[in-house]
C-alpha cells in the first residue's frame, strides 16, 4: 500500500464489537508493532493461545488482520495488522444497538487514552528527545455545524497527510487525539 487506505463507513454493530472487546484490542496494538503467531501473543499478552487463536480468527473474520503467509514455518500462523481507516456514521443515524456498542467503546477508549499518556508521563525521562515530544493544546472555538464538520476533515486530511503504514529511521508512533464536542451548558 502506497498511501493511507481509504475511508470506510461501517455500520454494522458486529463490526464495532469485534474490534472493542479488550483482549482483541491488546492483539491488535501488539500485531500493529509486529507480526505474531497465537502462541507468541498468548506468551506475551499473558493468556491462553487457545484465547488468543480464537480472537484472532475473530479479528480475521471482520478483517482488522491478516494472515502472514510468508512468515510461517510448517504449521504456524502468523498474523499482521490490516490498515484500515474506519468511519462511524453519525449519532442521530445510528441504531440504538449501535449506539450502545459505540457509547461504551468510546468510554473504554478514552480510558486506554488516559492509561497511554500516563505511561507516557511516566516514562518520559527515559525516552530522550521524543520525552519531550508532548504536544498538547487546549481550546474552544465557536463554529456552526458546518464548520465543525470542515474542521473535522481538515484534521483527517491533515492525518491522512502524514500517514505511514511503518515506522522508519527516526521515526516512532505518535499518538493523535482529537476530541470536539458542544458546551452542554451553552443554549
Amino acid at each position: 500500500m502506497t498511501g493511507p487506505p481509504t475511508p470506510e463507513e461501517v455500520t454494522d454493530p458486529a463490526v464495532l464489537k469485534a474490534m472493542t472487546h479488550p483482549l482483541r484490542r491488546r492483539i491488535m496494538e501488539s500485531l500493529g508493532r509486529e507480526p505474531a503467531t497465537a502462541t507468541k501473543l498468548a506468551k506475551q499478552l499473558g493468556e491462553s493461545s487457545g484465547a488468543t487463536s480464537y480472537h484472532l480468527r475473530e479479528l480475521a473474520r471482520y478483517d482488522f488482520i491478516e494472515e502472514a503467509p510468508e512468515l510461517a514455518h510448517g504449521k504456524e500462523r502468523w498474523w499482521r495488522a490490516r490498515h484500515r481507516d474506519i468511519r462511524w456514521p453519525r449519532h442521530s443515524e445510528q441504531s440504538e444497538e449501535m449506539r450502545a456498542v459505540f457509547d461504551e467503546a468510546h468510554r473504554a477508549a478514552f480510558a486506554e487514552d488516559l492509561e497511554q499518556m500516563a505511561r507516557f508521563l511516566r516514562r518520559r525521562d527515559e525516552l530522550g528527545e521524543w520525552g519531550d515530544a508532548l504536544v498538547f493544546s487546549r481550546g474552544a472555538v465557536h463554529v456552526n455545524l458546518e464548520e465543525l464538520k470542515q474542521f473535522w476533515e481538515e484534521y483527517l486530511d491533515l492525518l491522512r497527510r502524514y500517514w505511514r503504514p511503518e515506522p522508519g529511521p527516526d521515526v516512532r508512533k505518535v499518538y493523535v487525539r482529537w476530541t470536539a464536542f458542544p458546551d452542554p451548558d451553552e443554549e
